[in-house]
């Protein structure tokens, strides 16, 4: 199987779970947005503009989420063809599911941990600068507790504890990030329902794209043995 292939599947992969990520999100999480939009309308005396409708916002979360997908899908089939260069007949359901496992827990649980998802425009403009940098931080800590995790592991049960020693160490680590101070009008039930629905999409997303990266490998590595025992 070629790089180009493997990206081409990946970025395939990503957009399809991308497309899912966002009708999940579309249908669980937006509503959640829209009751806190209506909460503070009703609150506030000042009025309020929208520069998009709501209908054109859905529509651009779901173009986002696609391509959002595409993008890691691509960087999935990347990471796939480096982890198995030297073993191109490897399982290809059971590596892209393990692989799809270890991209949510470096880059979307981990870091969700320290830092958990806010609805848009909460938080203080001021300090988008700081927050970004610590997400950042946080993802990196993250992929690396996931790549070490990986080294280490082996089915011997000391490494075994190894390997889940370090993402225990990486997950302390990330409290020891700044955090931020910024008040949040939304209440407290609707704010943690919009970070579990967002949980969730990204779970969707990660999920998806193991599911389809592994199924396209299948179906690739049936073909080539079709093909072969015909030849």
């Amino acid at each position: 199987m070629s790089l180009l292939s493997l990206i081409a599947r990946g970025g395939l992969a990503g957009a399809c779970a991308g497309l899912l990520s966002g009708v999940v999100s579309l249908f669980l999480a937006e509503p959640v947005i829209d009751r806190a939009i209506a909460l503070e309308h009703a609150t506030s005396t000042e009025p309020h503009e929208e520069l998009f409708t709501r209908d054109v916002q859905h529509i651009g979360l779901l173009v986002a989420t696609v391509l959002t997908g595409l993008a890691i899908g691509i960087l999935f089939g990347l990471v796939y063809s480096i982890l198995h260069r030297t073993d191109p007949s490897a399982d290809p359901w059971a590596s892209s599911l393990r692989l799809g496992a270890a991209g949510f827990l470096g880059v979307s649980l981990l870091p969700f941990l320290r830092f958990p998802a806010n609805p848009p425009g909460v938080g203080d403009p001021d300090t988008v600068g700081q927050r970004t940098v610590t997400w950042i931080a946080a993802m990196v800590i993250g992929l690396t507790a996931v790549a070490i995790a990986r080294y280490l592991y082996s089915p011997t049960p000391a490494r075994q504890l190894a390997s889940a020693g370090v993402v225990v160490a990486a997950a302390a680590i990330l409290f020891l990030l700044p955090g931020t101070t910024d008040a949040s009008a939304v209440p407290a039930d609707l704010l943690w329902t919009f970070r579990m629905m967002a949980l969730l999409s990204s779970a969707v997303l990660w999920a998806g794209l193991g599911v389809a990266f592994g199924l396209a490998g299948l179906r690739t590595q049936t073909v080539s043995t079709a093909s072969a025992v015909t030849a």
